[in-house]
């Protein structure tokens, strides 16, 4: 007090660190802010830096982002790098300044070239996105490279993350994973989920559900939606722990408060088929509507189907085929299928056998089986296409191989229409 009441300015920085945080005296941010503008005055750089971080904030001070800016600049051109790198994500989100990519990138620059670890990352992530500056993905590694060698959780995250999918760098999953376990040691969520995903999909290590399991719920337990769905999902399949349905659906529904789609189809599905909760319908189509309308292509289709059986919801054949479209237009195939049965039967829409047939050879392509069975059909009978024995006995033969009772029950059918000729060449066209 006595130093400080001299007008030496460190002394009032101090002294305003010591009220800031309540050591020694009572906190008092009013007092703190007021001894940080004394020093600030004598243009003593650390206290201008905090006086903008509690313009900023609201701390002791009205909030005003104009004024934080105004003092961080008071400290940039002093050469504080952290007030440098304040200044720059100001301009960055055009925070009490009008936005300014370049301007944002030349403070970044400053900070990161005094070694500010939090300044090469924002940099670095500038470089990623190619946001002010030409997109560089081998400066960015190098700049996460600067900060992660600093201990910045972040910067091991995105580096991780840059070595996992072989960006600037070449692709190293074993480096991806010591890099997400540093953040993760230091609590990162980001890199506990991402950490767990390696674990479960046997990436850059032995592949160990338990330990997935167990990354995944400290990510869960911070709030990260995608861990809370991922260990849903484990306690669903029974995968790394103790198979518990009931766990499944509260992780599920503690990502879909947070608004995430997939969580909200899956906890939909559950509710569907009563497992982990009592059967509700009413309750899935209203979560499959929550996903959906967010464009999430499975909710669309379930939720096209509740309205084409009515079930949870007043039928409506109409709704569902702009559902399935909607879907389908997204490739999801087993709404190409759908859509392509409600035109096939006129159900929803006009019927059209030459769109069906479009729709059902969109699914078909991609693997679906019942979409394959639906092709053969239509080659079978000529219906919205010529009529194809070898190409009906095709498509029949892949359904069944995949398992489609009903096409191997019409393909055998349909075999002894055909001749030895046809079937040799139908098949030779399948391999």
């Amino acid at each position: 007090h006595m130093v400080a009441d001299q007008g030496f300015a460190g002394a009032q920085h101090n002294l305003a660190l010591m009220y800031a945080d309540g050591r020694g005296v009572t906190k008092n941010d009013a007092e703190a802010v007021r001894l940080y503008r004394l020093a600030a005055e004598q243009g003593y750089s650390h206290s201008q830096y905090n006086l903008g971080l509690r313009y900023i904030n609201g701390e002791g001070v009205a909030k005003d982002d104009a004024e934080a800016v105004r003092f961080f600049r008071l400290a940039a051109v002093q050469g504080n790098a952290a007030a440098q790198n304040n200044l720059g994500a100001m301009y960055a989100n055009g925070r009490g300044v009008a936005r300014d990519d370049a301007e944002a990138v030349r403070l970044y620059r400053l900070a990161a070239e005094q070694g500010y670890s939090i300044a090469q990352f924002n940099l670095a992530v500038i470089y990623e996105d190619g946001t002010g500056v030409t997109k560089n993905d081998a400066e960015a590694v190098r700049l996460y490279r600067l900060a992660a060698e600093q201990g910045y959780a972040n910067a091991q995250y995105n580096l991780g993350v840059m070595y996992a999918n072989g960006r600037g760098v070449a692709k190293d999953d074993a480096e991806a994973v010591r890099l997400y376990r540093l953040a993760a040691d230091q609590g990162l969520a980001s890199a506990h989920y991402n950490l767990g995903n390696m674990y479960e999909k046997g990436r850059g290590s032995a592949r160990d559900d338990a330990e997935a399991a167990r990354l995944y719920r400290l990510a869960a337990d911070q709030g990260s939606a995608g861990a809370q769905i991922n260990l849903g999902n484990m306690y669903a399949n029974g995968a790394g722990v103790a198979k518990d349905e009931a766990e499944a659906a509260r992780l599920y529904r503690l990502a879909s408060d947070q608004g995430n789609a997939i969580a909200q189809y899956n906890l939909g599905f559950m509710y569907v088929n009563g497992t982990g909760v009592a059967k509700n319908v009413t309750e899935a189509v209203r979560l499959f509507q929550l996903a959906a309308a967010q464009g999430y292509a499975n909710a669309r289709y379930n939720l096209g189907v509740m309205y084409a059986n009515g079930t949870g919801v007043a039928k409506n054949e109409t709704e569902a085929v702009r559902l399935y479209r909607l879907a389908s237009d997204q490739g999801y195939a087993p709404a190409q299928n759908n859509l392509g049965a409600m035109y096939k039967d006129g159900r929803g829409v006009r019927k059209n056998d030459v769109e069906s047939v479009r729709l059902f050879r969109l699914a078909a392509d991609q693997g679906y089986a019942n979409a394959q069975y639906n092709l053969g059909l239509m080659y079978a009978n000529g219906t919205g296409l010529e009529k194809n024995y070898i190409q009906a006995y095709k498509w029949l033969d892949i359904a069944a191989a995949a398992g489609n009772d009903s096409a191997r029950i019409t393909r055998n059918e349909l075999k002894k229409r055909m001749t030895a000729s046809q079937i040799k060449i139908a098949e030779n066209i399948k391999k």
